[in-house]
């Protein structure tokens, strides 16, 4: 028999300031036999395609499988929309749940990990419309390198507020490029997928997001 939970605690540690937040301390808890742990070796041996399909014919353990795999980039994604450690947690459960309850529309035509950020991007682009998240520094307390001058370590983290701030002023189609472009590092064709859009209005669209951020950060309106 096979128990797992996965939650987040929705406190993670940066990487760097205008890095990409480190993956929040998830906590798996299993308890299992003999028999589920070889099931559980055979599922992490599975390619998504049949992580999928074992997932839809009740398999115990799969989505646990799909969630490892992927909750360090649907968190950092989340983390990027909200800038605040808790939301994004709690946008990341959602996210997962929306997949589960979803797994049966998911028709092989991109990846998972494509379709996830699909539903990423909703879930986040509902939640900052809905209300203005509550921003925090990628850590209270940064790390600060020997030989680091702390002058240096304080300005490099208030331009990193005023980027992440920037941000959350530009139009919703704006901001989810230039966060897929920038910090998830996708190119043109994997974004246009996810937006259901051309590759030619995501680059239009990731141009004039990068127009608008230079007028935010100067102090001009948009």
């Amino acid at each position: 028999m096979l128990s797992r939970v996965w939650a987040g605690t929705g406190r993670s540690t940066a990487a760097a300031a205008l890095g990409t937040p480190a993956r929040p301390e998830w906590t798996v808890t299993v308890v299992q036999h003999e028999p589920a742990r070889a099931c559980a070796d055979l599922l992490n041996g599975l390619d998504e395609t049949e992580l999928v399909r074992a997932c839809l014919a009740g398999t115990r353990g799969a989505f646990d499988i799909i969630v490892e795999r992927h909750r360090r980039l649907v968190y950092q994604l989340c983390y990027r929309f909200v800038s605040n450690h808790e939301d994004a947690s709690d946008l990341s459960q959602d996210v997962f749940l929306r997949a589960y309850r979803g797994l049966k529309g998911f028709q092989g035509q991109s990846s998972l990990g494509t379709w996830l950020y699909r539903i990423g991007v909703n879930v986040c682009l509902n939640r900052v419309s809905a209300k203005v998240p509550a921003t925090e520094p990628l850590d209270a307390r940064p790390h600060q390198a020997q030989g680091d001058d702390p002058a240096v370590q304080l300005l490099r983290h208030e331009r990193a507020a005023r980027v992440r701030s920037a941000i959350a002023r530009l139009p919703p189609k704006q901001r989810a490029t230039l966060i897929l472009r920038i910090y998830q590092e996708l190119p043109h064709q994997e974004i246009a997928v996810i937006l259901g859009s051309s590759v030619g209005a995501v680059k239009a669209n990731f141009f004039h997001a990068l127009g608008n951020l230079k007028k935010i950060l100067a102090g001009e309106s948009i």
